[in-house]
């Protein structure tokens, strides 16, 4: 199959996908307690394997290979893409198909620890995602609103909003949740329990089950077992935790004074002095706002831990935080924090870029900025305005005029020291005809922070609409 035909095949491919998944979604959005039965022989359609491995080619971990040794491209220039995933489609229609294990790669955090990432191999990852494609449109049915991350079309800055909302509205305490190790110790057991509740189909339940039970190849050449967690960097992973995490979604939700409250209901128990509150989670990070008193927070979080000792997960003693919306919180990278406005008897809540995230931008810029001198500016230019780019686009809803501004008072002096550095017995008068005051070289211009327009990301609530159409 040429290039040509392959689009083609694939372009038909993504429209029929696209058609499956609007049924099954409207199928589980009507019946709220139906379970899919046959859903295996779509995990196995030639369709869905066309689309997942797409998927996986254009991932930028295509270029990283598992266990097996074989990248995306090896398959691609060896292999051949259609012979590939034949012998994919054959293995699973004979139930010959038993995942390998994944391999574990350490990534450096903040105060010295490490997050494991574990790297499956292409034909896993293809797999994981033709099962993501069955799979997902089911479960967006069940998710509630309050849940943001790794579901398709919301997005960081709309939890953050929520927050935002919420605190901007009586609800002035916060319990800023962390859940310990969370993609490592969800038990599997729970996990498995709440994705039958809506799949039926034994051999999903099987190939799902595998993949959790599939063991984790260490650095030093091991083999380890897998007995609780979803491997962290997996297709299939963002997708069980959220199900595995629903669970306290729903608590909240139930609860007296959540969101299933009338307005009635919620003047009710502000008058008997009980506490109202709202529920916020991205993937693992999540928030708790409360109309009520410390005590009311402090009581909903040790209840909050008994719900998700349920699925095996633990709430983290030194993270987990009941703090004041006027001391300010940091949530996925914001800092939420009520000031009183200037000139006026009046106080606001404000989104700003967090310490954290501004000294961690600042030594990118540094790390950058240590590049073999050399190399002319271009070459420094490039990977720079990449970074910013991506950093200032995140950042840019919210009051980040003035980190804006610093970040670029920074940047223009880490790059002149480097211009410093290449050219030592130049004076500071001809590297500025030659550069510029603001760097350039060529038709490549620094990116300039400060030029970002700084904007207000607005609450979208319960408007958020999904890939799939309803009529």
């Amino acid at each position: 199959m040429n290039t040509d035909e392959l689009e083609s095949a694939l372009m038909r491919a993504e429209i029929r996908v696209l058609k499956i998944q609007t049924k099954l979604h409207r199928w589980a959005s009507d019946d709220p307690h139906r379970r899919f039965d046959d859903l295996f022989n779509l995990v196995a359609d030639p369709g869905f394997l066309l689309v997942a491995w797409d998927r996986v080619r254009h991932n930028k971990g295509a270029r990283t290979a598992g266990v097996d040794g074989e990248t995306a491209h090896y398959i691609e220039a060896v292999r051949g893409v259609e012979g590939f995933l034949a012998e994919l489609r054959e293995d699973l229609k004979t139930r010959a198909f038993r995942p390998l294990p994944v391999r574990r790669r350490a990534i450096p955090k903040a105060g010295g620890k490490v997050r494991y990432l574990g790297i499956a191999t292409i034909r896993d990852r293809v797999v994981q995602a033709s099962l993501k494609l069955v799979l997902e449109p089911i479960f967006e049915a069940d998710f509630l609103p309050c849940s943001y991350g790794f579901r398709p079309n919301r997005r960081a800055h709309d939890a953050v909003a929520e927050v935002h909302h919420f605190t901007s509205r009586s609800y002035e305490w916060i319990v800023e949740g962390d859940i310990k190790a969370c993609f490592d110790e969800i038990s599997h057991s729970a996990l498995m329990d709440r994705v039958r509740e809506r799949v039926g189909d034994k051999r999903v339940l099987a190939l799902v089950k595998a993949f959790l039970k599939a063991g984790i190849l260490v650095e030093d050449g091991t083999l380890a077992d897998t007995d609780a967690g979803t491997p962290q960097g997996s297709i299939l992973s963002p997708l069980l935790s959220n199900v595995a995490l629903s669970v306290l979604d729903e608590h909240i939700a139930q609860g007296p004074g959540g969101p299933a409250a009338t307005p009635y209901e919620r003047a009710k128990r502000r008058r008997q002095g009980l506490p109202n509150y709202r529920l916020v989670r991205y993937a693992d990070d999540w928030c708790l706002t409360v109309s009520g008193t410390r005590e009311h927070a402090e009581a909903l979080r040790d209840e909050i831990a008994g719900v998700l000792s349920a699925i095996g997960l633990r709430l983290s003693p030194e993270k987990t935080l009941v703090t004041h919306i006027d001391e300010g919180l940091v949530f996925l990278g914001w800092r939420i924090q009520r000031h009183h406005k200037r000139g006026t008897g009046k106080s606001y809540v404000y989104v700003y870029p967090a310490k954290k995230s501004l000294v961690a931008v600042m030594a990118k810029v540094k790390t950058i900025c240590r590049v073999n001198t050399n190399l002319p500016l271009e070459a420094l230019l490039h990977p720079l305005n990449r970074m910013l780019r991506g950093w200032t686009t995140y950042f840019k809803y919210g009051c980040s005029h003035a980190t804006f501004s610093y970040l670029r008072s920074y940047l223009w002096k880490q790059v002149v020291r480097w211009q410093e550095r290449k050219h030592r017995r130049t004076p500071w008068k001809q590297l500025r005809r030659r550069y510029g005051i603001w760097p350039a070289e060529g038709d490549v211009v620094l990116f300039d922070p400060a030029r970002v327009r700084a904007s207000r990301y607005y609450y979208r609530g319960t408007r958020i609409p999904t890939p799939w159409p309803s009529t």
